[in-house]
């Protein structure tokens, strides 16, 4: 079975059993911070991945980095996954979680790109237009601040996304200019 499926799989278990327990909140929460720890300490990422390291030493660092700051169902979680030497998609589970959660929750997730940082009415615009593109879903809007954007925004919806800026713009003129419909015939 594909990591992926496996991930959500296990996403999806541990999103139900934290929903009847009532603690979806916290595991939330816990899941968040795991996923910041693996981004921000490539190490842990390595050491959950490499199946050289015994599933015992895992567990072992999985306590003792979150041991005191995790839900005892999230600290459980860990030990299932490590008693079936699945740590190496601890990290797609996490991740898998927010993703769910965010659906059950009916939270968009989007991310605007440009060239300055926004004001508050224009993030406003960005959250409605979202809003209007998803059936007025809740919207998390991630500001990018890029020079590289001339002019325009680039605002990504899940997997769509809206490129208006100035170089697209421009490349989609130069692109009509060499279809150059006004060639005369011979």
């Amino acid at each position: 079975m594909s990591d992926e499926r496996v991930a959500s799989r296990y996403a999806k278990s541990l999103l139900e059993l934290s929903q009847e327990q009532g603690s979806l909140e916290q595991v939330y929460a816990d899941m968040l911070s795991f996923t910041r720890v693996l981004n921000q300490n490539r190490d842990l990422s390595l050491v959950l991945r490499n199946p050289i390291i015994k599933h015992d030493k895992k567990l072992s660092i999985l306590t003792a980095v979150f041991g005191g700051n995790m839900a005892e169902l999230t600290m459980a979680f860990f030990r299932i996954i490590t008693q079936k030497h699945r740590e190496a998609v601890l990290e797609s589970v996490a991740q898998e979680f927010v993703t769910q959660y965010n659906l059950l929750s009916g939270i968009q997730k989007a991310t605007v790109t440009t060239a300055v940082p926004l004001t508050p009415e224009l993030r406003a615009t960005f959250q409605q237009m979202v809003a209007e593109r998803t059936g007025g879903m809740k919207v998390e809007l991630k500001e990018v601040v890029d020079p590289a954007v001339v002019g325009g925004y680039v605002l990504r919806i899940g997997d769509q996304q809206i490129d208006n800026t100035i170089r697209t713009s421009v490349q989609r003129l130069k692109n009509k200019f060499k279809e150059n419909p006004y060639i005369t015939k011979l």
